[in-house]
């Protein structure tokens, strides 16, 4: 049935119907139910922190925890985020916190998967035309250097190709911001492994 289907049929209906008909997709369907509450309520800092507290759970930097970093796990979880229709903002802050947590569990962890790279490498462009398709990149540039950074010292070529990724979604006037992110990654590594610095 399409949406103008749908909507004809429903203008048939009386509102004890609809109300009948709501409440029954209220009890049937978790997702449905997390939605009219959230349309209801629209709480996106509330729900937001929910998403955090799922990647956080995920690439929390606290080895000991023993994260399990299931991309699936966080894809989910922002694709059932987007279907609340956040705000862009919102949304925007979700896409970074989770690349943010990805790259920097990365950093401190030490070298990890091929596939792991591959994953985070895609979820950064994901983000990148987010944000650039939402005129957004000033604000979050800063996080981005940043990120981009947390890449520096991995393995299978993945700071080349978040970089690369960076040069070929963003505008020419932000370029240089690789070669800040170098630095800054070159820096932050040595002052944690500082008897490499001499090697």
């Amino acid at each position: 049935m399409s949406k103008a289907q749908l909507k004809k049929h429903l203008n048939t209906l009386e509102k004890p119907q609809i109300i009948e008909m709501v409440m029954e997709l209220y009890d049937a369907r978790k997702d449905a139910k997390e939605y009219l509450e959230f349309y209801l309520n629209h709480d996106e800092n509330k729900e937001l922190e929910k998403f955090k507290k799922i990647v956080l759970k995920e690439f929390d930097d606290d080895i000991s925890r023993n994260p399990q970093c299931r991309f699936s796990v966080c894809r989910k979880a922002l694709s059932d985020f987007k279907k609340l229709a956040p705000s862009t903002d919102t949304l925007a802050e979700a896409m970074v916190y989770y690349v943010e947590l990805v790259c920097k569990f990365s950093f401190e962890a030490g070298d990890l998967w091929e596939l792991y790279y591959d994953s985070a490498v895609s979820n950064f462009r994901s983000m990148l035309k987010f944000l650039t398709k939402n005129n957004l990149l000033e604000p979050m540039m800063p996080r981005l250097v940043q990120i981009m950074a947390w890449c520096w010292p991995c393995g299978y070529g993945f700071p080349d190709e978040i970089e690369d990724s960076f040069c070929e979604l963003v505008p020419p006037e932000y370029h240089s911001k690789v070669d800040e992110a170098d630095a800054l990654g070159k820096a932050q590594y040595y002052a944690m492994h500082p008897m490499l610095k001499h090697k």
